[in-house]
This record gives structure tokens, C-alpha cells and sequence, in this order.
């Protein structure tokens, strides 16, 4: 691992554990093993190196999800997965990060919209799509319309005044919602197959 890229990890780490405003360059340099004026020599100053460490973010959860199972077939292991993926994810993420990126970061922000209207909705669309055609999800439904329903609900869950971390557990109260939203598509093959999948892999 060269420098840029061992200063971008360790920022990583510290913006995801901590939040990016708290983060200092000098605790940057410290936990990367350099000093602070080659992080400087490096990047020009915060804003870019927090750009740089996002936009990895996003590559590398976009990775993740492609790695996950694909076939119409496999829907169900796709969904399990992708949930245990989010618990994880959000469970390890500082709560105020999407807050304060949609505050202090717009260059980051419109990644992040991008990658909404690129990556998550295609993602989404498709999966319900194949649902359907399985028989696992309800074939009345309006696809786009609940597509872009489940990116907003997603989005929503990052509001500190409407879940205030000091009283949620973001993984859990990503996995709540994420089930309510699947258990209001299923149909009785669907719900019963990913209860017995869900059960068999714990």
C-alpha cells in the first residue's frame, strides 16, 4: 500500500468510526503512520481528501453488491445477503456521516446522488423485477414507484432528528425497516422461502 492510498484508509477509518467534521488532519496523519505535511503533499487540503475517501466508499459498496448473487433464481440469497451486508455496514458508520456530507460536502453529496440514481436504482429495479418473475414478490406492484420509494426510506434513516442515534442502533434499524419493506412485497412463496433461507443461514 503506497502513501495516498494508506492515508485514504486511515481517514476512512476514522471518518466512519468517528465523523468527518471531529476528524483532524493531524489524527489522519497519526494513525497513517505519516506526517501531517505529507498528507498536505498529498492531498490539497480536507475537502479533497474526504472527497477521494468517499468516493472509494461508494466503489467499494458498489463491489460488494455486485459480488452478491445474481440469478432470478438466487433472489432470495441475494436479499439475505445484501441485509446482513447493510447491518454490518450502517451498524460500523457514524450516524451523523450522510448528515454532515449533505451539509458541509457538496461535492460529495452529488456522488452520493449519483450513485442513487446510477447505481441504487438500478440495483433495486432489477431485483424487484426478477422477484416478480421468481414469484417471490407480488406481480401488481409498480416497480418504479416503489424503486424509488425504498431509496428515499433508505436515505431517511440518516436524519438524526427523526432517529436520533443516542436512541437507535442503526444496524438494527436498518434490518427493521429493510424487512418491513420486502414483507410488504412478498408473496406466500417469497416470504416463506426467505424465512426458511434466512433461518437456515443464522
Amino acid at each position: 500500500m503506497d502513501t495516498r492510498e494508506k492515508i485514504i484508509v486511515s481517514a476512512g477509518e476514522q471518518f466512519m468510526k468517528y465523523g468527518i467534521r471531529s476528524v483532524t488532519m493531524d489524527d489522519i496523519a497519526r494513525l497513517a503512520g505519516v506526517s501531517k505535511k505529507t498528507v498536505y503533499q498529498e492531498f490539497a487540503d480536507k475537502n479533497q481528501l474526504v472527497l477521494f475517501v468517499f468516493k472509494q466508499e461508494l466503489e467499494n459498496d458498489q463491489c460488494r453488491i455486485d459480488e452478491l448473487p445474481a440469478n432470478s433464481e438466487e433472489v432470495i440469497d441475494h436479499l439475505i445477503k445484501l441485509s446482513n451486508y447493510l447491518r454490518k455496514r450502517f451498524s460500523e458508520m457514524n450516524p451523523f456521516i450522510l448528515n454532515e456530507i449533505q451539509r458541509y460536502y457538496p461535492e460529495c453529496w452529488q456522488l452520493f446522488e449519483e450513485f442513487k440514481t446510477k447505481h441504487i436504482h438500478a440495483e433495486i429495479k432489477e431485483i424487484l423485477e426478477k422477484g416478480v418473475d421468481a414469484g417471490y414478490f407480488r406481480p401488481e406492484i409498480n416497480i418504479e414507484i416503489i424503486t424509488s420509494m425504498r431509496i428515499e426510506q433508505m436515505t431517511s434513516l440518516f436524519d438524526p432528528v427523526k432517529f436520533p442515534p443516542s436512541e437507535y442502533d442503526m444496524g438494527q434499524l436498518h434490518m427493521e425497516v429493510f424487512e418491513h419493506f420486502i414483507f410488504g412485497l412478498f408473496t406466500e412463496k417469497g416470504k416463506n422461502t426467505y424465512l426458511n433461507k434466512k433461518t437456515n443461514q443464522q
